[in-house]
């Protein structure tokens, strides 16, 4: 492995940040789509050059962009978010019944082994995909179809599909999580989705055990290790051992358990990250000390990571998608704040630095390791 790019996406644009593989000086390019919220950047993991961005204005409504030259120029592709069928009906913030309509794409995940083919997770929640290199996109209605959509209702952000997680080694089986639904699990492509929220507790439900309604905040999981799930929820750190059959609380030790992203080391299993918030009210570190805990137990005990971080009056905040690990043989991690800053740690989590400071406030932070 010979260098990393960091895919940026922001409230004003999207940033590409180049390193080779000592991750000491960076080369900074944009931002591209000025001026437009980037909801989201990734690239292919079948083609490095391959990236797919989603940019998105109140104004302007969605535009996925794709890029063939590892960012260097980009080009707009489909915009076509139809949902299949009648859509129907989920609650809204009050509890009653509010029309299912499309407002933007908040995550890309391309396929792990062909370029061309790449999933949306959309605001309202659903799953599209599109085999064409973002050309045209279809949806894979069976999630909204199995998994009692008449329940979901809006968190915070609006009612997104903000995670895709897929197994390499058998990339029909996938997870996805909604806020504020739940997480879910399909084995066949997306033709079925089973629920996968058993264990939750979520004290806000009118039942606080039931099996949708849960504000997920994020997923990880390792590559070696699919059946094993980590989640970031609204209050909670929890893992599944099952596949999402099951889960239990390892918050441990943490300051807080409220949070948006996880992640996990690229060569350690049980090692997870995820950056504690005062509270779902408080989205900023408690104490105003910027810090990444790290579990190298698989959760519950847990060590807080601040050296080379702003230790005082920082009040910032790191959202779901802003956290992410290269693949080199010292595992580096990095995070995105809404403060404009971007750190990376080329050595695990133990130190850290700035690669830029004054970004717009970042939204999603991803990293390609490249040969």
């Amino acid at each position: 492995m010979t260098g990393v790019r960091v895919l940026v996406g922001t409230k004003k644009g999207a940033f590409v940040l180049s390193s080779d593989g000592a991750r000491r000086s960076w080369k900074v390019s944009g931002p591209h789509f000025g001026g437009w919220e980037v909801m989201h950047v990734n690239g292919s993991a079948a083609d490095p050059n391959r990236i797919y961005a989603s940019q998105w204005t109140d104004w302007h409504g969605q535009v996925v962009q794709r890029s063939d030259n590892g960012g260097k120029s980009w080009e707009p592709v489909g915009n076509e978010f139809a949902y299949r069928g009648e859509p129907g009906m989920h609650l809204w913030y009050d509890g009653t019944p509010h029309p299912w309509a499309f407002k933007r794409v908040w995550h890309l995940e391309p396929s792990v082994t062909d370029p061309d083919t790449v999933f949306a997770g959309v605001e309202d929640a659903a799953l599209f995909q599109s085999r064409d290199g973002g050309k045209s996109w279809s949806e894979l209605p069976a999630l909204r179809t199995d998994c009692t959509p008449q329940a979901w209702m809006p968190g915070a952000g609006g009612m997104c599909l903000h995670t895709i997680l897929i197994d390499p080694a058998n990339p029909k089986r996938m997870y996805v999580a909604i806020s504020a639904a739940g997480a879910f699990r399909t084995d066949d492509g997306g033709a079925s989705w089973h629920v996968a929220t058993g264990g939750l507790n979520s004290d806000f439900l009118p039942n606080p055990t039931a099996s949708v309604g849960h504000c997920v905040h994020n997923l990880a999981f390792h590559p070696s290790r699919p059946d094993t799930v980590f989640m970031q929820k609204h209050w909670d750190v929890c893992r599944s051992d099952n596949a999402g059959e099951s889960w239990i609380e390892v918050s441990g030790n943490l300051p807080t358990d409220f949070g948006f992203p996880i992640a996990v080391h690229a060569h350690e299993p049980e090692t997870i990250y995820v950056i504690p918030i005062t509270s779902d009210a408080l989205h900023y570190p408690p104490g105003g000390r910027l810090r990444v805990a790290r579990s190298r137990t698989a959760g519950n005990e847990w060590e807080m990571l601040g050296k080379g971080l702003p230790q005082r009056n920082c009040y910032v905040n790191v959202l779901r998608d802003a956290l992410a690990v290269d693949s080199l043989d010292d595992c580096g991690v990095y995070f995105g704040t809404t403060g404009g800053q971007v750190y990376v740690s080329p050595d695990g989590g133990d130190s850290w630095k700035p690669i830029v400071k004054n970004l717009p406030a970042v939204y999603s932070v991803e990293v390609q390791t490249l040969p």
